[in-house]
């Protein structure tokens, strides 16, 4: 698995109150939870620590050591201030070895759309997809070819390059990008195709 991993160092919590929590904040962590196998994990976390993990497009695991006993984890859930926008809970998911696990991951392109080559524009509204697979076949990327994706047409997820071991967890239908037509090229199309029209009388 080459997946970035980021170190995080967080120390236990026992007093679980919301004032315990609130005192965290103030001092510059996040409470945290790491769940998954046997055991649930109360304990804070650096703020600053997550900020490699949490602002980035890329899927990274999370190596969380807690009271020197090292937790490997991917980023479940996260709570941010409605106003602040600080992080203020954040979820960690214990990954097992041969255990499936659900996660979010990253879509690329590759190849040269014919359509964008004519002047369209490529608009992608899903960046992500929700995949099930154990960690020793998770990825941290999966891709879409778009070297025959031509003006007004859209590529969906069923058109995902799935490696072995990996299941899409969304509907194959639901599409990804789209090779938007502009205005202009619109525009000259209808003249052109006025043209034509007035040339058959």
């Amino acid at each position: 698995m080459s997946i970035q991993k980021v170190s995080i160092e967080a120390n236990k919590r026992t007093d679980l109150g919301s004032a315990s929590a609130k005192r965290i904040r103030q001092a510059g962590d996040v409470p945290a939870v790491i769940y998954g196998g046997n055991d649930v994990v109360h304990c804070s976390v650096p703020a600053k620590q997550l900020k490699n993990l949490v602002y980035t497009p890329d899927l990274k695991l999370a190596e969380v050591s807690v009271d020197g006993t090292n937790q490997r984890c991917i980023l479940k859930d996260i709570q941010f201030h409605p106003v602040t926008d600080e992080i203020v809970h954040i979820d960690f998911l214990r990954i097992m070895d041969k255990t499936p696990i659900k996660v979010n991951v990253p879509l690329k392109f590759k190849g040269v759309s014919p359509g964008v080559k004519a002047g369209g524009k490529l608009v992608q509204s899903m960046r992500t997809v929700i995949v099930k697979t154990t960690p020793e076949k998770l990825t941290d990327e999966l891709f879409l070819d778009i070297s025959k994706l031509d003006l007004g047409q859209s590529i969906r997820v069923r058109d995902i390059e799935v490696p072995e071991g990996v299941e899409i967890m969304v509907n194959s239908a639901i599409p990804v990008a789209v090779i938007e037509i502009p205005r202009a090229l619109k525009s000259a199309a209808a003249a052109e195709a006025k043209a034509a029209g007035g040339k058959k009388k």
